[in-house]
C-alpha cells in the first residue's frame, strides 16, 4: 500500500516504554502510518526526537523523530488511536476520542472489565467485537474502543485457548515470572531487583484471573460470558529485561495424551473465520521439546515477538498436565496486540 493511501493513526502516551513500540512498529506497519502523537504538557509543543528519551534497540524513525508531540485531545489527524496512557489517564482520555468518531485500540486496562467493551485477542476471540454495537448504543459513541489484555495474559490465555476448545479447562494455576520493563521506565531501581525476586506485582493476579476467564469465554448475542474455570495466580516481578515467563498447571474435563496437546498447540491457526492480519505470526504457538526451554532471553523474539513457546509439557501429580510459556511483554503483551486489534477493526469495516 502506497503510504499516502495508509490509514492514519496517532499514537497517545507516545514518550512512554510502550508509547515508543508503538512508534517502531507503525513506522514500518503495511496498513498504518503516524500522522500525529500526543503526550503530557510537558512534551507538547516539541520535536519526538527532543521530547523523548529512546529507549529501545533500534534507531527512532527519523520520519516520526521530526513530528510534533501534542496535547492529547480530540482533535489529532487520525482515523485509530493507539493509546499507551497510564489507566488513570486513560479513563478520563479515551471516551473523549471514541465519542467523537475515532477507533481507540487501548492497552490501558481503564476498561477492560465494562461489559460493553471488549477485550481481545484476534486469534483466540475476534468475535467479542461484536459487543462493540452495544457499546455504542449505551454510550452514544460515534467510534469505539477496544482493549487488548494485560501483559501477563496473553502468554496465559493464547496457549490455553486451543487447549480448552479441544479438552475443556477446569482449574488452572498458574505461577508468573514477569520481566522487568512491563514495570514501564524508570521501573524499579537495581537496588530493588538486583539479586532479588519480588513477589507482589499490585493489582496484577486479579488482572490475570480475570482477564483470561474473559478472553477464554463466548459471546451469546451481545453479552460476554465468561468461561466456568477456577483459577489462581501468584506473580512476581524478576530480573529480567524483557520477557514474561509462566509455568502452568492445568486440570481438564477430558483429559487428554501429552502428544494430543503437542499437537493441539502445534496446529493452531485461530478460531474459526480468523481474518488474515499482517501481525498474526505463521506459527502462533511454539511447542520446544529441550528440557530446559523456553527461555525468555531465547524465545521472546520467536517470529518478531508475536508467538507464544510452551516448553516442558509434562504430566502433573496434582492436576493433569504442567507446562511453561513465554512472550514478549512490549510486543505480543502491549503495542504489536493493540496493533493486531486496529488491524482487526480495519478487516471488519468498523473503521
Amino acid at each position: 500500500m502506497e503510504n499516502n493511501r495508509k490509514i492514519p493513526v496517532a499514537v497517545l502516551g507516545v514518550t512512554g516504554m510502550v508509547g515508543q513500540r508503538f512508534v517502531q512498529l507503525l513506522a514500518r506497519h503495511p496498513w498504518f502510518r503516524i500522522t500525529a502523537i500526543a503526550s503530557s504538557e510537558r512534551s507538547a509543543g516539541k520535536k519526538y526526537r527532543d521530547a523523548c528519551h529512546w529507549l529501545l534497540d533500534s534507531e527512532m524513525p527519523p520520519e516520526v523523530g521530526e513530528l510534533v508531540v501534542q496535547l492529547a485531545q480530540p482533535t489529532l489527524d487520525a482515523k485509530i488511536i493507539f493509546s499507551a496512557l497510564p489507566a488513570h489517564i486513560a479513563r478520563e482520555v479515551e471516551p473523549l476520542f471514541a465519542d467523537v468518531g475515532y477507533s481507540v485500540c487501548s492497552n490501558a486496562s481503564a476498561f477492560r472489565y465494562e461489559e460493553d467493551v471488549p477485550v481481545i485477542i484476534p486469534e483466540i476471540n475476534h468475535d467479542h467485537t461484536a459487543l462493540l454495537e452495544k457499546q455504542k448504543k449505551n454510550r452514544g459513541w460515534k467510534g469505539t474502543l477496544v482493549t487488548s489484555p494485560n501483559c501477563t495474559t496473553s502468554g496465559i490465555a493464547l496457549p490455553l485457548k486451543p487447549l480448552h476448545e479441544a479438552f475443556g479447562i477446569k482449574k488452572i494455576f498458574a505461577v508468573t515470572m514477569q520481566a522487568v520493563s512491563g514495570a514501564g521506565y524508570p521501573g524499579l531501581s537495581f537496588l530493588d531487583i538486583g539479586d532479588n525476586v519480588i513477589p507482589f506485582i499490585g493489582g496484577e493476579e486479579q488482572k490475570i484471573e480475570t482477564e483470561t476467564l474473559l478472553l477464554l469465554g463466548k459471546i451469546e448475542g451481545s453479552q460476554r460470558i465468561p468461561a466456568n474455570i477456577t483459577i489462581s495466580a501468584q506473580a512476581n516481578r524478576v530480573n529480567v529485561k524483557e520477557g514474561h515467563t509462566i509455568c502452568l498447571s492445568l486440570a481438564f474435563a477430558q483429559k487428554p495424551s501429552r502428544e494430543e496437546i503437542i499437537s493441539v498447540l502445534e496446529n493452531f491457526k485461530g478460531i474459526e473465520d480468523m481474518p488474515d492480519l499482517p501481525s498474526v505470526p505463521k506459527q502462533i504457538l511454539i511447542v520446544r521439546q529441550e528440557e530446559d526451554r523456553p527461555q525468555p532471553c531465547k524465545d521472546r523474539h520467536a517470529n518478531d515477538g508475536m508467538s507464544v513457546t510452551v516448553g516442558r509439557i509434562r504430566v502433573c501429580p496434582i492436576l493433569d498436565f504442567r507446562m511453561v510459556t513465554v512472550s514478549h511483554n512490549t510486543l505480543r503483551g502491549a503495542a504489536s496486540g493493540s496493533i493486531m486489534n486496529a488491524e482487526l477493526l480495519v478487516v471488519k469495516k468498523m473503521v
